[in-house]
């Protein structure tokens, strides 16, 4: 599997950003909430991801695109993790990382808690087909 981070991966279409936020089930895992809806999308891929950090809670959008950055990046890494358990089944889902944190945490920890955060979302997905 490619560890590219596409544009097609990214969401950004308006009316799928407020079906996800209207509909989506929402979890909390430290230092992210996540959002997320089972769907049907128009793309290739099985996920489409979106990342939000406040500006309530950083104030330079220096930090906030650090953030970004460091959440992208691990997401990249790792994400075969989640499509390889959606490529079986067949499914799409809409995702939504929101930093909440009010500290920068490492890029190590970040990377931990992406690894995590995706296997419970393969093994809640797993759970879904059965």
């Amino acid at each position: 599997m490619e560890q590219t981070f596409c544009k097609d991966e990214r969401l950004s279409r308006k009316s799928l950003i407020k079906k996800l936020f209207d509909e989506g089930e929402k979890r909390f895992f430290y230092p992210f909430r996540i959002t997320c809806l089972n769907c049907e999308v128009p793309s290739k891929y099985p996920v489409q991801l979106l990342i939000t950090v406040p500006r309530s809670l950083f104030k330079n959008a220096i930090d906030r695109n650090r953030i970004k950055r460091l959440v992208r990046e691990a997401y990249r890494q790792n994400k075969y993790i989640l499509y390889d358990a959606l490529s079986e089944n067949h499914k799409q889902i809409l995702l939504c990382l929101t930093y909440t944190s009010k500290e920068i945490v490492t890029s190590q920890i970040i990377k931990e808690k992406i690894i995590v955060l995706l296997q419970r979302l393969k093994d809640d997905n797993a759970e879904v087909a059965q």
